[in-house]
């Protein structure tokens, strides 16, 4: 007889509207200013060093105002908006990046990343939702954990600037024959973009998921928890 699976406790959280103050230990909120204003603390403070930057439009669809998981990237900070200002949220949790000699010396409770960081898992209870209303935009402070962009509308266009690797993973798959390794490179899920083979009919020995800058937490499973907007 299968185990009865529990159900994970709902949070309900209200949002917070997002503006310079109070999204200021999360990242900053960036509106509209005059033409000809110099540069200044007003103006996103980037940190685009570590890769290529992308700049680009994403559609997403079907987004409803709850999440049971958070996703961090500690190389970039990224910034989000929607276009046309339409309203939508986003759920954050103060960036937990540590380093990871002293917790490795010290025996703490930091988990290390795919990508070779460490980093303290977030606390459900200091969780919080932001609306962003109007033409603005946000910048997230690196390793700012994050959900969303949602939304209630069916679908709605977002302008994404983060860098070329960010969100980009890939499964490396090593093949031996006659005492050789050979690999099978693919990205994007299981679609395969590169093949080095010399026969054919390889035996595959592993396949390795290599996650370049997305660190996910799952509130469901490791805390017992899903959180839902009320707006």
């Amino acid at each position: 007889m299968e185990a009865k699976r529990e159900e994970p406790r709902v949070v309900t959280l209200r949002p917070v509207e997002a503006t310079p103050e109070s999204f200021a230990p999360f990242g900053q909120v960036i509106a509209a200013s005059p033409d000809g204003d110099q540069f200044g603390p007003h103006d996103a403070q980037l940190d685009l060093s570590r890769g290529i930057p992308r700049f680009y439009i994403m559609r997403l669809e079907s987004r409803p105002l709850k999440f049971s998981s958070i996703t961090h990237h500690a190389s970039v900070t990224q910034c989000l908006g929607s276009i046309g200002g339409q309203d939508w949220y986003l759920g954050v949790a103060k960036p937990s990046i540590v380093d990871g000699a002293t917790e490795q010396s010290g025996g703490g409770s930091a988990v290390q990343s795919r990508a070779g960081h460490f980093y303290l898992p977030p606390d459900p209870s200091e969780v919080c939702v932001f609306r962003v209303s109007g033409p603005k935009f946000l910048k997230l402070h690196a390793g700012t954990w994050h959900a969303g962009p949602l939304f209630k509308a069916d679908a709605v266009d977002f302008y994404n600037l983060e860098l070329s690797n960010t969100n980009y993973y890939k499964f490396i798959t090593t093949f031996s024959l006659s005492g050789k390794q050979l690999f099978h490179l693919a990205s994007n899920k299981s679609k395969f973009v590169r093949q080095f083979m010399t026969r054919p009919n390889p035996i595959p020995s592993s396949t390795v998921l290599l996650i370049v800058d997305h660190t996910t937490h799952y509130f469901k499973k490791h805390d017992g928890v899903a959180f839902v907007i009320e707006d």
